[in-house]
């Protein structure tokens, strides 16, 4: 009698529990192995990297972070002398001019210089974008970005002078001249001005690029819906332009709180204190006056502000964008 209650054959012999435990080891040691080559490839491709930046970032740092804490002349590295924060209290002591009107110069320019270049340069590019043979004019407004710091403040230095092209315009109309780098009260403003329209190319580029991502569909829309040119600016076109809008704001400001080349060529920080800045404070102080320790302590302060107005930046921008 035929047992029904018999399991068939399978055709192939059971394998044994301890091969396979040992194919799975074997599987994960394996998978072990191919990670660690990965790590390692990658590593030796990161290599060179992590060594630039060790060697021009990372050892800089550290160095500038030991200087503010001592007292250094700049000559032998055996000289350096630990003075804890003195550094930084001498920089916020009273009779300092760090904050006034060092620091304070450098906020207004930078603050001036992001204002003027952001209007400028929103009205630029929209006016381009209307226009025919838009790559010609973005090239001519890009020329003063690839032309040298020096070069463009000499330039600018000969027009502001009393027998210059910018005077020489304003006696044509009928106005006195205006001694505009010598004259503690139009320096700062003057140069605010030569910043802004140097830095007007990039800007335009940013935000002739975020223009052309605005979808044609809503400036149609608001065509059918009888809206009217600025209407449909402030409506439409400003608030899709917020990222670009971000990224000009943020780099303009870091640039005109860095600068440094412009006002050493027009001004040299004159007339008196009028146009000095945190750059050429850090730049008198190592260089001129030995005092490194003092000149590392600016930067770190600068550093912090430099953060401080990044973070409030994209703080402000995400809250409207949240908002919107």
């Amino acid at each position: 009698m035929v047992n029904t209650l018999a399991p068939e054959p399978t055709g192939r012999a059971p394998v044994p529990r301890s091969a396979g435990a040992s194919g799975s080891a074997g599987d994960r040691s394996g998978r072990i192995r191919h990670r660690h080559r990965q790590a390692v490839v990658a590593c030796l491709f990161l290599a060179p990297t992590l060594l630039f930046y060790a060697v021009f970032l990372a050892l800089p740092l550290g160095f500038a972070l030991l200087l503010s804490l001592s007292r250094w002349a700049g000559f032998d590295l055996g000289d350096i002398e630990p003075v804890g924060l003195d550094n930084f209290a001498g920089l916020f002591a009273d009779g300092s001019t760090f904050l006034v009107p060092v620091l304070s110069n450098t906020l207004l320019f930078a603050l001036g210089t992001v204002a003027l270049a952001l209007a400028g340069s929103v009205l630029v590019a929209t006016c381009i974008e209307k226009l025919r043979r838009q790559g010609l004019w973005r090239t001519l407004y890009f020329l003063p970005i690839v032309t040298t710091v020096v070069a463009v403040g000499n330039v600018w230095k000969y027009m502001y002078e009393p027998g210059g092209l910018v005077n020489g315009v304003l006696n044509a109309l009928g106005l006195g001249s205006v001694a505009f780098l010598q004259d503690a009260d139009t320096a700062l403003p003057s140069l605010v001005v030569v910043q802004a329209w140097a830095s007007l190319g990039s800007a335009i580029l940013v935000l002739t690029a975020g223009l052309k991502s605005v979808p044609a569909s809503y400036y149609e829309a608001a065509a059918l819906d009888g809206a009217g040119p600025v209407t449909v600016f402030w409506r439409i076109t400003l608030p899709l332009l917020r990222p670009s809008l971000l990224f000009v704001c943020v780099t303009q400001f870091l640039t005109g709180l860095q600068s440094f080349a412009l006002i050493i060529v027009m001004t040299g920080g004159g007339p008196g204190d009028a146009t000095d800045v945190a750059a050429l404070e850090m730049y008198r102080q190592a260089f001129s006056y030995g005092e490194w320790g003092t000149a590392s302590a600016a930067a770190f302060v600068l550093f912090l502000v430099v953060l401080a107005v990044t973070l409030a930046q994209l703080w402000f921008f995400r809250r409207k964008g949240e908002d919107a």
